[in-house]
C-alpha cells in the first residue's frame, strides 16, 4: 500500500475521531490529556496497531509508534496485568486476520486492509475486556489527576 494512501486512510480516522471536539479555533496541542483513561489506553493499542502494520513504510511507523509513545503518558494501567507483550500479541492476532475483497483487489494489487483490522480491533469486545481489566480509574483524566 502507497504512503500515500495509508496517510489519507489515517487522516479520515483522526479527522473523524476529533469532530466531536472540533472549535472554532485551532487546536495546538494533543488533546489525550483531557480523555478518559480508557479512551487513552484504547487509542495507544490503536496506534500501536498501525505502526506495527506499515512498520515497513517508515514515516508511517514513526507517526503512529510516536503517538503510541505519547498516549502511554496519559494513560494510568497496572502494568503486571499489562506487559507489554499482551498488547503485541493482540495486535498480532488482529494484523492475521485474512480479509478479502475482489472488487478492491481487481483494482488495487497486494491489498491488506490493515488500517481496517486495526479499526476492528480498536472496536472489538477484545479491547473493551482488556480496558476493564487493567485500566485504573478508567472514567478519569490525566488532566483531572495532575
Amino acid at each position: 500500500m502507497k504512503w500515500g494512501l495509508v496517510r489519507i486512510l489515517f487522516a479520515a480516522f483522526a479527522l473523524s475521531a476529533s469532530v466531536s471536539h472540533a472549535k472554532d479555533e485551532a487546536i495546538t496541542s494533543p488533546q489525550g490529556g483531557s480523555r478518559t483513561y480508557a479512551q487513552n489506553y484504547k487509542d495507544m493499542v490503536l496506534a500501536e496497531c498501525v505502526a506495527t502494520a506499515y512498520r515497513n513504510e517508515p514515516e508511517g511507523a514513526k507517526d503512529a509508534g510516536s503517538s503510541a509513545s505519547a498516549l502511554r503518558d496519559w494513560t494510568y494501567y497496572d502494568w503486571e496485568k499489562n506487559p507489554y507483550d499482551v498488547v503485541v500479541r493482540l495486535v498480532a492476532k488482529y494484523l492475521a486476520r485474512d480479509y478479502h475483497n475482489p472488487l478492491v483487489e481487481s483494482e488495487i494489487k497486494g491489498v491488506r486492509f490493515d488500517f481496517l483490522k486495526c479499526l476492528d480491533l480498536y472496536h472489538s469486545e477484545e479491547l473493551d475486556l482488556l480496558v476493564k481489566r487493567i485500566v485504573i480509574n478508567p472514567e478519569r483524566t490525566d488532566r483531572e489527576d495532575k
